[in-house]
């Protein structure tokens, strides 16, 4: 499913123009990225949560060359799903 398809489905489901479907499907993304921007956590009853993890930097090998590479420190999303999406899925 696209972003395209789920302002579709918003804005058909909620009876809204598809302009304020885009604001309403934005407006959600951005706050998402931007609490775990700030390294807070984002949960959703049901369906999961989003989370920021620190990575370390490290030195790794690429298999077919040999050759060493260095992965700088960083931070990355993760998610974990609630327990009634888990069903849904494994249905």
């Amino acid at each position: 499913m696209t972003k395209r398809e789920i302002v579709d489905l918003v804005a058909r489901k909620a009876h809204l123009t598809k302009k304020a479907a885009v604001e309403a499907v934005e407006t959600f993304l951005n706050e998402v990225g931007r609490t775990l921007s700030k390294g807070e956590k984002v949960v959703l009853s049901g369906f999961g949560t989003f989370r920021v993890i620190s990575m370390k930097g490290k030195t790794v090998k690429i298999p077919n060359t040999e050759k060493l590479v260095t992965i700088k420190s960083h931070r990355s999303p993760r998610f974990t799903p609630g327990k009634k999406l888990k069903r849904q899925v494994t249905r």
